[in-house]
C-alpha cells in the first residue's frame, strides 16, 4: 500500500449484505475492517453498502453502487471496456484523458487544500484479480480486500525472524493464484537453449519463482520452528506450569499479560499489536513457578494461509497446561468472537486443554451488565486487566488450579546428597524443612509427575 507524508490517506470501506446475515453481524464486520483500516494508518471516511444475494462477479457491487463509490474516489463509475494489447480506441483515450484530469483534480481542491476523495478502497470480501483491477480501473483508487489488509498488518507488526517468515510465506501463497501478466508483451512463450516444447510464459516463470521462494522460507521456517519446540520440550520436560492467553485480537492479552508478569510488554489500542509469543513468569513467583505466555490473536475471516503459516506460534497454546481464554466483553460483538476463538483452537488441535474463560475489559460495562454476564458465564472471572485488584483475584485462580492437581508428600534428602534440596526449592512448594539424623526432610507440594520423578532422582 502507498505511503504518504502528512495526513493519513482516506479510505472508502465497501461491503455486500447477503440474505443470510444479520445487521448486526454485517456492521460488526464493517466496523471490524475500519478497525484494521485505522491500524494501517487509514482514515475511513465511508461506506458504500448493498444487499445482494452474491456479489456481481466483475465489480462486486452493481453499476448505480460503483457510481456513488467512484463519487467518493473521483473516478468516472464505470469500468473502460478492454482494447487488445496496441490499439488504443477514441473510447479508451477518453477514458484515460477523463481518469487523468479527475486525478490531477483530485490532489488538491479549489482552495488549494489536500484532496477529500478517498485514495484507497477496502472490500470486506476476498476479490478475484478481475474484480480488483475492474474495481481499480472504475474507482481511479487502490483497491484491498480484507485478507490483504490483514496481511499489510502482519507484515508491518512482524518483528521476530520467525513472523517475517511466516508473514511473507502467507502473503506470497496469497499471491501466487492472484498473479497476471503485467503487459501483453510478456505472453510469448520462452524456450531455453536447447529445452523442448514452447518453454515457460513469463506468467509461468513468475508463479515458479514464487513456489520456489515458498519452498525456501519454509526450509528457514522449520529451522526456527525446531528450535522453538526445543525450547518448549524443556518446559514441558521438566513438568514447568504453563499457561497460554488466547482470543480474539485486540481481546486485551498484552495488557493482562503485563498484569501477570509485571513485564514491559508491548501494548496498543490496535488490532493485532503484537504477533511474537512471548513467555515470562507469573508474578508473584510461585513454587514451583510458573510461566504465561501470549498468543497471536484470531480474527474473523482470518485467511487460512495466515492460519498455517502461524501454527508454529499457536502451537505455545495447543502445549499450555491452561487456556486463559480472554474476551472483550465492552465489544457487542464478543459472543461470535468467542465462537471464532473456539473454532481456531479447534482447527489447532487446543480445544480439549483446560480453559478459564476470563471476561475482560469490565471497567468499560454497566453494574446491570456484569450481573447479566455473572449469570450467563458463572464459571468465568470478569475482570478489567488495568485494575491490579483484578489481577490479583486472575493469580488467585491460577494458582488455585495448579494447586488442585498437586501432591502432599514428605521428602528425605540425604546429607550426601544436599544438591537436591535446591532443586526441591525450584520445582515444589516447601511447606516444611527439618534437619534430621538421616538427612534433611522436606514437606513439599507439587504435581504428582514432578514428584515421581524427583524420588526416582533420590
Amino acid at each position: 500500500m502507498r505511503q504518504n507524508d502528512g495526513p493519513r490517506p482516506r479510505a472508502v470501506v465497501v461491503g455486500v449484505h447477503f440474505p443470510d446475515l444479520s445487521d448486526e453481524a454485517f456492521d460488526a464486520s464493517l466496523t471490524e475492517l475500519e478497525r484494521l483500516a485505522d491500524t494501517l494508518g487509514l482514515a475511513v471516511i465511508g461506506r458504500v453498502t448493498q444487499k445482494r444475494s452474491a456479489l456481481v462477479t466483475a465489480t462486486v457491487i452493481g453499476e448505480g453502487k460503483l457510481k456513488d463509490l467512484a463519487e467518493l474516489t473521483g473516478g468516472t463509475g464505470v469500468v473502460p471496456k478492454y482494447s487488445p494489447p496496441g490499439a488504443k480506441s477514441r473510447e479508451a483515450e477518453q477514458d484515460a484523458d477523463t481518469a487523468k484530469a479527475q486525478a490531477e483534480s483530485a490532489q488538491d481542491d479549489d482552495d488549494g487544500e489536500p484532496s477529500k476523495l478517498a485514495t484507497v478502497v477496502l472490500v470486506d470480501h476476498d476479490l478475484t484479480p478481475g474484480q480488483t483491477r475492474n474495481l481499480e480501473r472504475a474507482t481511479g483508487a487502490e483497491v484491498l480486500d480484507r485478507s490483504m489488509v490483514i496481511l499489510s498488518i502482519f507484515q508491518r507488526h512482524a518483528r521476530t525472524r520467525e513472523a517475517r517468515l511466516q508473514v511473507e510465506i502467507a502473503q506470497l501463497t496469497y499471491l501466487a493464484p492472484r498473479l497476471r501478466e503485467a503487459s501483453a508483451g510478456r505472453d510469448r512463450q520462452r524456450g531455453g537453449v536447447g529445452g523442448k516444447g514452447a518453454g515457460e510464459s513469463a506468467l509461468e516463470l513468475d508463479r515458479r519463482k514464487i513456489r520456489d521462494r515458498i519452498a525456501e522460507l519454509r526450509r528457514e521456517l522449520e529451522i526456527v520452528k525446531r528450535e522453538a519446540d526445543t525450547r518448549r520440550s524443556r518446559r514441558s520436560g521438566d513438568d514447568t506450569p504453563t499457561v497460554a492467553l488466547v482470543g480474539y485480537t485486540n481481546a486485551g492479552k498484552s495488557s493482562l499479560m503485563r498484569a501477570l508478569t509485571g513485564d514491559d510488554v508491548y501494548v496498543a489500542d490496535q488490532l493485532f499489536a503484537t504477533l511474537d509469543t512471548t513467555v515470562r513468569v507469573l508474578q508473584p513467583e510461585t513454587r514451583p513457578r510458573i510461566l504465561v505466555s501470549d498468543t497471536v490473536g484470531f480474527i474473523k475471516k482470518l485467511p487460512h494461509d495466515l492460519v498455517a503459516s502461524f501454527r508454529s506460534t499457536l502451537e505455545e497454546a495447543k502445549d499450555a497446561s491452561l487456556l486463559l481464554h480472554l474476551v472483550d466483553v465492552a465489544d457487542p460483538a464478543f459472543r461470535d468472537q468467542l465462537e471464532v476463538t473456539r473454532s481456531v483452537l479447534a482447527d489447532i488441535g487446543a480445544d480439549a486443554n483446560p480453559t478459564l474463560l476470563v471476561l475482560n475489559k469490565a471497567d468499560r460495562i454497566s453494574a446491570e451488565q456484569k450481573t447479566a454476564l455473572a449469570q450467563e458465564f458463572p464459571n468465568a472471572v470478569l475482570v478489567s486487566a488495568r485494575d491490579p485488584g483484578d489481577a490479583q483475584k486472575l493469580h488467585a485462580r491460577i494458582v488455585d488450579f495448579f494447586e488442585s492437581a498437586m501432591e502432599e508428600a514428605e521428602i528425605i534428602v540425604p546429607y550426601t546428597e544436599q544438591r537436591h534440596v535446591a532443586t526441591l526449592h525450584a520445582r515444589t512448594r516447601v511447606l516444611e524443612e527439618r534437619y534430621e539424623a538421616d538427612g534433611t526432610h522436606l514437606r513439599v507440594r507439587a504435581p504428582k509427575a514432578v514428584l515421581a520423578e524427583l524420588r526416582r532422582s533420590l
